[in-house]
């Protein structure tokens, strides 16, 4: 096994695509091979420039995906593309598959696409999002783009492990300028107001201006609001000069170690978690014992913090009361 690891790696490291597929499917189903390879592939992270793209659903951010990753290769940049889909309620897999997106790429080998499938579980899907995030890191690609379905905590969870963070929104949505949640106020490095041919533009940027004037500067930067019409093409470049302007105040900042630091910590906790529960299965906790536990507090025989002090006596971490 060992071997086979160690020529799986060096593939991925020179971004053989079928290896970084397998490598990303073996993260998403938590397979034993997927530890091993992320183990082996990590000295060779740290390179790649990670964009996070969020917002509503309708707004248009596979499109701006699309016509960015058109600019990074024509500048002859590589691309690693992740975009988080709607899970299948019957499948649990991805709604959109990198099949059916953006397929002008699928012959670049310079450009990489998965989708991912949230399958309801949105810690472990930041978790594997990251993990293949570092792959494509590893395997050389300069610039990677994550797309987030656009719902709910996804938005703020998944895209803390961007470098740079962009929020898009387009006019004629109702009043969700109004409505923006705080933590999508916080995380946005940068505003982008798609589709911006549409009718009440000049208003709803002028209404987001406003908001933005609360919204204090984080070592002298203050989020800009980069008009686009991603379907015709326009605003791209001036999109990409304003990722560059980011990139390059904070190149020299503390932050950016600082939210390097904060997401290795968060990740810390989950690798802990997921020792914990794995010790605590390979004890001998099946799925029949958990659910007669679980049965147990229920029935209001046991309370749960009695009985995960039960399941980690048996597996040598804790005492029994």
């Amino acid at each position: 096994m060992p071997a086979v690891i160690d020529q799986w790696a060096e593939k991925i490291r020179a971004g053989d695509v079928r290896a970084i597929s397998r490598a990303v499917t073996a993260i998403e189903n938590r397979s034993p091979e997927a530890r091993e390879i992320l183990r082996q592939i990590f000295p060779a992270t740290g390179n790649a420039y990670r964009v996070g793209i969020t917002g509503a659903p309708g707004t248009g951010k596979s499109t701006l995906v699309d016509r960015l990753t058109s600019y990074y290769r024509a500048a002859k940049q590589t691309v690693g593309i992740i975009a988080v889909d709607p899970s299948s309620p019957f499948t649990g897999g991805a709604i959109l598959g990198d099949r059916v997106r953006m397929q002008g790429h699928a012959t670049d080998s310079g450009i990489f696409i998965r989708s991912m499938a949230t399958r309801g579980t949105l810690g472990g899907l930041a978790q594997a999002t990251g993990d293949a995030a570092l792959l494509l890191d590893a395997a050389g690609k300069q610039m990677i783009l994550i797309e987030t379905v656009g719902v709910g905590q996804a938005e703020v969870e998944i895209v803390r492990l961007a470098d740079c963070t962009m929020v898009v929104l387009v006019p004629g949505m109702g009043d969700e300028v109004q409505n923006l949640k705080a933590g999508l106020m916080e995380i946005a490095d940068i505003f982008v107001l798609n589709k911006f041919d549409r009718d009440g533009a000049d208003r709803f940027e002028q209404q987001l201006r406003s908001i933005l004037e609360l919204v204090p500067e984080r070592h002298a930067w203050k989020p800009p609001i980069v008009r686009t019409t991603a379907t015709e093409n326009k605003g791209i470049a001036d999109l990409a000069q304003a990722i560059d302007l980011y990139r390059k105040h904070f190149a020299g900042v503390d932050d950016s170690r600082r939210k390097s630091i904060a997401h290795w910590k968060e990740r810390l906790v989950q690798l802990i978690e997921e020792r914990v529960f794995e010790k605590i299965v390979s004890c001998g906790l099946s799925g029949a014992a958990l659910d007669h536990l679980a049965g147990e507090v229920a029935d209001r025989k046991i309370d749960p913090y009695a009985a995960v002090e039960e399941l980690m006596a048996r597996a040598g971490l804790g005492e029994a009361h």
